[in-house]
């Protein structure tokens, strides 16, 4: 009997579905974006991501996905641990310079050590994070971890990522008077 991954890994191809199309698509769904971090012999190394996702809250598991063609979750993975740090509205350029691979992510970014890896120093959130497990799913692997610790900052913004273009979250007004009338 095939394993769930090689179940997921051997599905056959929908009616020719472009993975551009696709892509585009699924662009209409808001994603946070985030980076992942972890200490690999001694040295930060981290990623952006914007597929990270809560799964359970008992215990608690979130699930990010990674590409095979990542070159840093490997260094992640090996690891086991790392931090997830939730970026705020202003950090555009930081999801960029950890989206970009062959050049030092950490250059000029201020951070600090957690339990599980290093945390940006002016984010939003952060999860200590333990791997739990491994899908691979497509082109992607389905990372489930455990979150050990957690943190977030008083106020500020979550970085959005919508149709390809970054941006932030504006509550509407019926979100502002139900917390008013609360």
């Amino acid at each position: 009997m095939a394993s769930q991954s090689e179940q997921v890994a051997n599905l056959p191809g929908p009616r020719n579905i472009d993975p551009i199309e696709f892509r585009n698509v699924l662009g209409h769904l808001p994603t946070g974006v985030v980076v992942l971090a972890a200490n690999a012999a001694g040295q930060p190394v981290g990623m952006a991501a914007n597929s990270i996702t809560s799964v359970s809250l008992v215990p608690p598991l979130i699930a990010v996905c990674a590409a095979h063609t990542s070159s840093t979750w490997p260094l992640i993975r090996h690891e086991q641990r790392f931090c997830v740090s939730v970026l705020a509205s202003h950090h555009e350029q930081i999801s960029r310079q950890f989206s970009r691979s062959g050049t030092d992510r950490f250059a000029g970014i201020s951070w600090h050590h957690r339990d599980a890896g290093p945390a940006l120093d002016d984010a939003i959130a952060w999860l200590d994070c333990e791997l739990v497990t491994e899908h691979d799913a497509g082109d992607h692997t389905i990372a489930v971890a455990r979150v050990l610790n957690l943190a977030s900052a008083q106020d500020g913004r979550a970085l959005v990522f919508f149709r390809g273009q970054y941006g932030r979250f504006e509550p509407t007004n019926l979100d502002l008077s139900r917390r008013e009338n609360a």
